[in-house]
């Protein structure tokens, strides 16, 4: 099935803080959906947005960069009022965000908050790792540079409509313009982007649609509270018929290298957004991805 077919949706959150594990909240969340024809010429925008009243104080640096504050929120409702429109909205369709994994966790976090799981899209794509891709020598790599070298216009950034609308437009103009594949595989693959894991079990989605191990001793377990176990994945061998072969086949070793290098290698710490209106991006990295396979 062409990627083209689904619907696009470019998300931004506006949150209290930067740790949903410490408490904080989010305040404000944009999902813009976008509908293509399946020449991928662009058909209609649809924005999607709602505020939050999170239920505890914004501080003073969070409404430095976002402009939201306390009395804006007063009288909205608190997340879960949305949360299954939020669901059904990201659900099926092909994702953008960047810095996708802050957004991801924040949101993973309020819709757990409601008995809702992460709705697992069939594909997450991050503009940060497309922008570091197709423009390997920029000095920096935050939304809004990104779009001034795509030549996308972003008026009233730190505002989660505005930032999401214009990553999703970034996304696509990159798609065009670099010919990425029709098919969801394809386009996961130039993306470099987190996708469903291969058929087969060794990593699976549980019931809450959280990805497990599927065997081994941390079968059932959280694949992100075990990244040594995953790594170890990329290089098990097992001896049959007199020779060592790869215990796991070769998608999958590549889809857990890329889960590695994306999640785990400090890819996602080193997008925490900053206080600072001139900071609230992604530079530099901290992490060092996982080796190639071999």
């Amino acid at each position: 099935m062409s990627w083209r077919a689904r619907s696009v949706v470019a998300f931004d959150t506006e949150t209290t803080g930067l740790f949903p594990e410490n408490g904080d909240r989010v305040i404000e969340f944009a999902g813009v959906e976008f509908k293509l024809d399946p020449d991928g010429a662009l058909r209609t925008v649809v924005p999607h947005h709602f505020l939050f009243n999170p239920g505890i104080p914004i501080p003073r640096e969070a409404s430095e960069v976002s402009g939201i504050r306390d009395e804006d929120v007063a009288g909205k409702p608190g997340f879960a009022a949305h949360a299954e429109a939020i669901h059904r909205l990201l659900g099926g369709a092909i994702t953008v965000a960047h810095n996708y994994p802050f957004d991801q966790r924040f949101l993973s976090a309020e819709l757990k908050l409601c008995g809702l799981k992460w709705p697992a899209p069939p594909a997450e794509i991050d503009t940060v790792d497309l922008s570091r891709r197709f423009f390997p020598d920029a000095r920096g790599h935050k939304l809004g540079e990104l779009c001034a070298r795509l030549e996308i216009p972003l008026i009233g950034a730190h505002r989660a409509t505005n930032d999401a609308e214009a990553c999703g437009r970034a996304f696509l103009a990159l798609a065009q313009r670099h010919d990425a594949p029709a098919d969801v595989e394809g386009l996961i693959d130039w993306a470099d982007a987190v996708g469903e894991p291969p058929a087969g079990g060794d990593v699976r989605r549980n019931e809450d649609r959280v990805l497990v191990f599927g065997e081994g001793r941390y079968a059932g377990e959280p694949i992100d509270e075990h990244p040594d176990a995953l790594g170890a994945m990329l290089f098990a061998r097992e001896r049959v018929d007199g020779a060592w072969r790869f215990r796991h086949t070769e998608s999958v070793r590549r889809w857990v290298e890329r889960w590695l290098r994306i999640r785990a290698s400090g890819r996602a710490a080193q997008g925490l957004k900053g206080f600072g209106p001139m900071e609230w991006g992604i530079d530099p990295p901290a992490g060092v991805g996982v080796a190639g396979l071999p």
